[in-house]
């Protein structure tokens, strides 16, 4: 092994084990990512401050959209997954689609499954998209953070070769003998600590009192933060670079660029709320 570089923690993808049944670590960080932001969403929506009144979301409607947010990121991860990383190998193995447990989800398919779930929330019960936009999208980067850390703990989506002397090069298990970049820890820092302080600190300067101002930031900095991990992350096997040098991840993360600044300039541009009389400043 080249001097410096670490060897690769080696983790049980399987977190808990009962008789035939095996809970892996990535299903739990999935789960632990609702739970925590259903929870976090909660304390945004009981805090009017932030609002300049009441929120316009209630809490027995964010209790009834948690299920439609997880199917939304679950058929919508493995529907991104499919179309956009292997489309080819599941028109072969269509039976596969189905088999979750084997691994596969995308981030931006789970997005655009957020987005109907969503729309079609807010549609049903006559709410607003842009605020329930604005609470999803600021609890969203608990859960990235969390499916990365496993992503790492899986030894999967490992980086590129790095320079040995780089002091956390690693070698990954089943990435071959060169030291790489630990990307998934580089994507859990951009993608989900970092944007979560920026988003947080946006919250408490009333970010949530411009409809929009939360999602089209989360949609924008999130595009940003992937693009400069997929420069050290390894592209998938059956996919390689792209059109000139490119990754899927970074062709998929453009125009979530274009979109979030289209949305945060809209945002900017609707008159601020007059505060409710009697509300907390």
């Amino acid at each position: 092994m080249p001097f410096l570089t670490i060897a690769f923690p080696v983790f049980d993808p399987i977190a808990i084990s009962i008789g035939p049944i095996a809970i892996r670590w990535y299903a739990l960080a999935y789960i632990g990512g609702i739970v925590l932001g259903w929870i976090y969403a909660r304390a945004l929506i009981k805090n009017s401050k932030w609002w300049g009144g009441p929120s316009p979301i209630t809490l027995l409607d964010m209790d009834d959209f948690i299920l439609w947010v997880t199917v939304g990121i679950i058929i919508g991860g493995r529907t991104g997954y499919v179309l956009f990383y292997n489309l080819d190998f599941f028109i072969q193995h269509p039976a596969e689609i189905v088999e979750l447990w084997k691994g596969g989800m995308s981030f931006h398919g789970g997005f655009l499954g957020c987005v109907v779930a969503v729309i079609g929330f807010c549609r049903k019960r006559g709410l607003s998209i842009l605020s329930l936009g604005d609470i999803t999208c600021a609890v969203a980067p608990i859960g990235i953070f969390l499916v990365r850390l496993t992503n790492f703990i899986n030894s999967e989506l490992w980086g590129r070769a790095a320079d040995p002397s780089l002091p956390w090069s690693m070698v990954f298990p089943n990435g071959g003998p060169e030291p790489r970049h630990p990307s998934q820890l580089y994507e859990a820092g951009l993608e989900g600590i970092l944007l979560f302080t920026v988003l947080t600190l946006m919250v408490r300067m009333g970010a949530l009192k411009r409809p929009g101002l939360v999602l089209g930031s989360f949609i924008a900095i999130y595009g940003l933060a992937r693009i400069a991990g997929e420069l050290f992350r390894e592209p998938d096997p059956q996919l390689g670079f792209l059109w000139g040098g490119l990754t899927m991840g970074m062709l998929l993360s453009v125009p979530m660029i274009v979109a979030g600044a289209i949305i945060v300039v809209m945002a900017w541009r609707r008159p601020f709320p007059t505060p409710i009389p009697g509300s907390v400043p």
